[in-house]
């Protein structure tokens, strides 16, 4: 039996469409037969952990992939709904052949999809391309039934977690967003010192409180609020799938993901100086900046979770950050970015803080110099055009400026002794991704009107916001 996938859900790191409208039931089986004859090349019964969100439609979508793995031969774990980084961690300690996530992270509700891992590593690009040609072949019968059984990974998980947290003397306030976070907090909070406020734990797919998208300044609103309220730390809020991190000071500012990076990296150069410490391309000079004055060698790669794991584990980095709140921890951990245990290890650090060890993550953002940049800007673009679109950006400003003046790793990165702007094509939306950072106002306004003038040419209008 063949089957052909709606195009559009088959994407750069994952697959994710909108459920009875590009992703059906019978798209998650397919997923699971193709994926498990994939593997089965490599094993007689490679073991496949598999868990889901807390959306309303995983169980079903969940249930179809297990048959479609069950159906290739597949020995399959289900660890039930969670984080994607406690299947991640499962995937490790179980010793898995692969893993598979049902989940929409931080898309609305009637969206879904799968996050993939192969042999401990992500399952990405050309790989997801090639899930579509298999599963529009006509698949054999596997040789051996396959099996599935379920197993409680949570007690194991948080007992990591908890290893790396200190809350000794901190007053925290916690927001899941009513995603799958919040049995993982509530456990890892069970018992511990400091003051907590757990904010929005029951997981709830209608998320009634506020989308679950820890770096849009509306979903943080409550959690800034509720950190006035306790005279807080900080606070500290995760995405619909726990992956992504988002944390307000306590003066209430958002920490973005890059600077929040490089208040981890100064505590890890300390024991590992020197170390490569990984940007995703829309982050700040400031935060490079910083790590070069902690002894450390930034340096810039392609946005993207699967992007940013690879090249971790490529170049041998102790930690690597996105702006979008994707952190990845490899000193003392697996890697794979998990807000969870950031927030962790962030929690180590503000502990110390308090006894004077450590600046503590306000004193550090107070540091910092004045932010002259625009925000991550989305500009509406159709999927079978952006990237043609880029295309034409990338020759027309290769050929007005100088090639060490350009990056062109992930769209169009042009740096002067003004600043910088990027623009990029997004991966998981019709959109291009443009942001601008300035020496001083006026130096930001010359960015801004530099990268509109780009985009003008092309018949796209960008005011900088």
């Amino acid at each position: 039996m063949s089957h052909h996938f709606d195009p559009t859900i088959l994407r750069a790191y994952d697959i994710r469409g909108q459920v009875g409208s590009t992703l059906h039931p019978e798209d998650a089986f397919a997923i699971g037969r193709s994926f498990g004859a994939h593997i089965h090349r490599q094993k007689e019964r490679p073991r496949i952990a598999v868990g889901r969100d807390g959306r309303l439609t995983s169980p079903l979508l969940s249930q179809h992939l297990i048959d479609g793995l069950v159906a290739s031969g597949c020995h399959v774990i289900d660890i039930g709904t969670g984080p994607t980084p406690m299947l991640y961690f499962a995937d490790r300690i179980l010793e898995c052949d692969g893993a598979i996530q049902v989940t929409g992270s931080h898309n609305p509700k009637d969206f879904n999809g799968f996050k993939i891992v192969r042999n401990h590593q992500s399952f990405f690009g050309d790989d997801i391309q090639m899930l579509g040609d298999i599963a529009s072949k006509e698949l054999p019968a596997a040789s051996a039934a396959g099996i599935s059984e379920v197993q409680d990974i949570l007690p194991e998980y948080v007992s990591v977690l908890r290893k790396e947290a200190c809350f000794q003397g901190l007053t925290l306030v916690w927001d899941c967003g009513n995603g799958a976070c919040g049995p993982a907090l509530n456990a890892l909070l069970e018992g511990a010192e400091g003051h907590h406020t757990a904010l929005y734990t029951e997981v709830d797919g209608n998320f009634p409180n506020h989308h679950p998208n820890p770096v849009d300044p509306e979903t943080l609103e409550s959690l800034r609020q509720h950190v006035f309220e306790a005279d807080a730390d900080c606070g500290i809020g995760f995405d619909g799938d726990g992956d992504r991190i988002g944390v307000i000071d306590a003066k209430g500012r958002q920490v973005a993901g890059d600077i929040l990076t490089a208040y981890l990296a100064d505590d890890i150069l300390s024991r590992k100086p020197a170390s490569e410490i990984l940007f995703d391309v829309k982050s700040s000079a400031a935060a490079m900046d910083i790590v070069r004055m902690s002894g450390g060698n930034p340096s810039l790669w392609k946005t993207g979770h699967s992007h940013m794991k690879k090249r971790l584990k490529d170049v041998g980095a102790p930690l690597a950050g996105e702006m979008s709140g994707h952190i990845f921890i490899s000193d003392g951990y697996y890697g794979f970015d998990d807000a969870l245990f950031v927030a962790a290890r962030l929690s180590g650090l503000l502990s110390r803080a308090k006894d004077k060890r450590e600046l503590s993550l306000t004193e550090f953002v107070d540091q910092l110099p004045p932010s002259f940049a625009t925000p991550e800007c989305r500009i509406a673009c159709d999927d079978d055009v952006k990237f043609s679109v880029m295309d034409t950006l990338s020759q027309q400003m290769s050929a007005t400026f100088r090639s060490d003046q350009l990056n062109l790793l992930d769209g169009v990165r042009l740096t002067t002794e003004q600043g910088w702007c990027l623009i990029r094509p997004s991966n998981t939306e019709g959109a291009l991704i443009a942001r601008a950072e300035g020496r001083s106002e006026d130096a930001l306004d010359d960015m801004v009107t530099l990268l509109s003038d780009q985009l003008a040419s092309v018949g796209i209008i960008w005011d900088g916001r």
